[in-house]
C-alpha cells in the first residue's frame, strides 16, 4: 500500500472484472431499479435499447464492491510483508458519473482506477485528497461507465 506522497498521477490500478448475465441483471433490478428494460426481457426487445440491459446503478455497485475486495486484498498483503496499513479516509464525493454504454446479458467489464490529481489537506495535515477516474471497459475494450471521484488518503507520519 502506498502512502499519499508515493502516489503519482497517472498511476492505474486494475481492481477486478465482472461477467454480466440475465439472471444477476434482473435481480439486482428487481430490488433496485425496476425499470422495465431491467427486467423484462420482451419489454426491452421493444425499448430503445432493443434488449435487456444492466442498470447503471448496478454497474456502479459492482465497481464498489470490486473496490472494496481490492482494497481487502492490499491490506492483506501489506500485512503479509510487514509493511504499514495505509488507511484510506472518506470519499468527498463523484462527480461526471457517465455510463456510455448499455452492457448486456454475458458482457465482462473491466474495472480501473487512475490517479488523476491529489493535494495536501489545508485543515487536516495528516491527509492528502487523491482524485481519480474509474471507469470500466467491456470485453471489446469500449468504454461502458466512468466516473470522478475523491477520497482522503494517509500521508507519511
Amino acid at each position: 500500500m502506498k502512502y499519499f506522497e508515493d502516489l503519482a498521477i497517472g498511476d492505474i490500478d486494475e481492481i477486478g472484472a465482472f461477467t454480466f448475465s440475465a439472471e444477476n441483471i434482473k435481480r439486482f433490478a428487481r430490488d433496485y431499479d425496476p425499470q422495465r428494460f431491467h427486467v423484462d426481457e420482451a419489454a426491452a426487445e421493444a425499448s430503445l435499447y432493443g434488449g435487456l440491459i444492466a442498470s447503471g446503478w448496478q454497474v456502479a455497485a459492482i465497481w464498489m464492491k470490486l473496490m472494496v475486495a481490492h482494497q481487502e486484498t492490499e491490506v492483506a498483503r501489506a500485512r503479509m510483508l510487514g509493511k504499514p496499513v495505509v488507511k484510506l479516509g472518506p470519499s468527498p464525493g463523484f462527480r461526471n458519473m457517465v455510463w456510455a454504454k448499455p452492457v448486456r446479458p454475458g458482457d465482462t467489464l473491466r474495472y480501473s482506477v487512475e490517479i488523476t490529481a491529489k493535494k495536501e489537506s489545508a485543515s487536516r495535515p495528516e491527509w492528502g485528497i487523491v482524485s481519480m477516474q474509474s471507469s470500466a471497459l467491456n470485453q471489446h475494450g469500449e468504454q461502458a461507465f466512468k466516473f470522478d471521484g475523491m477520497v482522503f488518503w494517509e500521508r507519511r507520519g
